[in-house]
Parts: structure tokens; C-alpha cells; sequence
């Protein structure tokens, strides 16, 4: 499941990447003397080249050089808009139609203007003019795939948040399942075994805690008590439930390595109920 996520990731930012170079590449055909001095002014004020090598490459060179890694925009665009309309369609289905009608033509359409031209229209090169000025052209579907371009970016954020919620979900089931298992060694009167259990569950959702917030822990291998130290030390958590974390800390060490006490059910019971507690309510 991981690996296919990943590489559900990669093709979306690659289809993201071509997105950004084939709305370059219109821009380009719209204005091309206008695109290379935005150009010239964006590397001028970069001050600095494409490339490292022995000899500089000079501004001209490095946008003849972009200008050349762009895809051709007839050519390409009606694969790229394939494969963003079935990703649409998945991820976000409600700006579906939104997204195509950037790209169809309107129907009903009476007249042809900087309002009703579409990419479709630019695809076939299509200029509208009266008494010699042009009405619409290429240039009136920049728009249009600038809003195709924020549909895919928005789908992306909702790709993200989808797997997030899936990869929450898995493991708040994964971690039932656990403490179910605690819950039936208890009830078979094996203490340690049911405090172990318990232990690692709340030792696991304390790691994803830390990790949903961006907190980098430094050992290889963290205890509750880093985890617990560095949730209250972000301000993820406060002192009361830092202490109550640590309390079931106690029991669980308890069940691990005390040898010479041992757990009572009563403990058990407690860290079981507690690690359920912080499972359903720490994000």
C-alpha cells in the first residue's frame, strides 16, 4: 500500500511538473518577446546561472535553453488533460466539471470573445478579429489553464489529506486490535504479557502524535518518556496529561522489567483503560 501511494505521489507531481512547463510553453506563444523579457529580468535578478561550468552561460543562452525544454503545447496538452481529468475525477469529482469547462467549448456558444474562448479553441489556434483588431486569440486560454492548474494543486492537498486520514485510520485499527489482545491476555490472567501490549501500543501512538506535529525526536529508538518529554515540551500536550502518560509509563516498565513485583490486575486494567483514553483523544 506504501509503495503504491508513493508512486501515486510521484505521478501527480509529474503531472504537476508538466503542467507548469506546458503553461510556460502557451505563455510563450502568446508573447514571446514579452515571456523572454520576464525572463531576462527574473535571471538578472536571480544573479546567478543555470548551470556551473568552467565558462558562464550567458542570459541569452539560458532562455534559448529553457525556451527549448519546453513541450510543445498542441502536442501535449490533450495527454496532460487526460490524465488530470481522471485524477480530478478520483480525488476531487465535485471540481470535475469546473475543470472541463476550461476546457470545452460553452455550448449554446453565439459568439466567440476573450469571455467565451476556451483551450479548446487555442488548441486549433483559433483568432477572432473586427476591422483588424483581435478579439480573442491564444492568449484567452492562459486564464483557463492557470484554473486548470489550481483544480490539479487543490486535488493534490486533498490527496494528501485523504492519505493522512487512511494512514490515521489504519493505525487507530491496527492499535484496537492490540489492545483487544491486552484485554483478552488480562482476562486470562496474563498480566506482564497484557501491560507489554499496552505498553507498545501507547508507545506507537505517541510516536504518530509526535509525527503528526512535526516533532523530531533525536534517539534511534525513543521511550514513552521522550515521547511524552517532547510532546510537553511543544506544547502538544500539558502537564496534567504529561503526568498521566507517565503514570502508564510506570505500569508498563512495571510489566516489562520489574521482576521482583509483580503487576496486579488492577494495574493492568488501569493502563489498558488509559491507553485507549489517549488513543481516542491525542491527535
Amino acid at each position: 500500500m506504501a509503495s503504491n501511494m508513493d508512486r501515486y505521489r510521484k505521478d501527480l507531481d509529474a503531472l504537476l511538473d508538466e503542467g507548469q512547463k506546458l503553461q510556460l510553453a502557451l505563455e510563450h506563444i502568446c508573447s514571446p518577446d514579452e515571456f523572454k523579457a520576464r525572463m531576462r529580468k527574473a535571471l538578472m535578478a536571480q544573479k546567478k546561472q543555470v548551470a556551473e561550468t568552467a565558462e558562464p552561460v550567458s542570459i541569452d543562452a539560458q532562455i534559448k535553453r529553457a525556451i527549448e525544454s519546453f513541450p510543445s503545447f498542441t502536442d501535449r496538452y490533450q495527454s496532460w488533460y487526460s490524465e488530470a481529468k481522471a485524477f480530478i475525477r478520483q480525488i476531487l469529482p465535485d471540481r470535475l466539471d469546473d475543470f472541463v469547462s476550461h476546457y470545452e467549448k460553452p455550448k449554446g456558444r453565439k459568439s466567440i470573445n476573450f469571455e467565451s474562448y476556451r483551450i479548446e479553441d487555442a488548441l486549433q489556434g483559433l483568432r477572432t478579429s473586427r476591422a483588424g483588431e483581435t478579439i480573442a486569440d491564444r492568449e484567452a486560454a492562459i486564464p483557463h489553464f492557470r484554473q486548470q492548474m489550481a483544480i490539479v494543486e487543490a486535488a493534490k492537498r486533498r490527496f494528501e489529506s485523504r492519505l493522512f486520514e487512511i494512514r490515521q485510520m489504519v493505525q487507530a485499527d491496527l492499535l484496537d486490535s492490540e489492545l483487544d489482545a491486552a484485554s483478552e491476555l488480562l482476562k486470562h490472567k496474563f498480566m506482564r504479557a497484557a501491560g507489554a501490549v499496552a505498553g507498545v501500543v501507547l508507545e506507537k501512538h505517541l510516536a504518530q502524535v509526535c509525527e503528526n506535529h512535526g516533532l523530531k525526536i533525536n534517539k534511534k529508538n525513543p521511550s514513552i518518556s521522550d515521547l511524552n518529554e517532547a510532546l510537553k515540551s511543544a506544547d502538544v500536550i500539558e502537564v496534567p496529561a504529561w503526568r498521566f502518560h507517565q503514570s502508564l509509563a510506570d505500569i508498563r516498565n512495571l510489566c516489562d522489567h520489574d521482576k521482583k513485583q509483580e503487576p496486579t490486575a488492577a494495574q493492568v486494567g488501569d493502563l489498558i483503560a488509559g491507553v485507549t483514553k489517549v488513543t481516542k483523544t491525542l491527535y
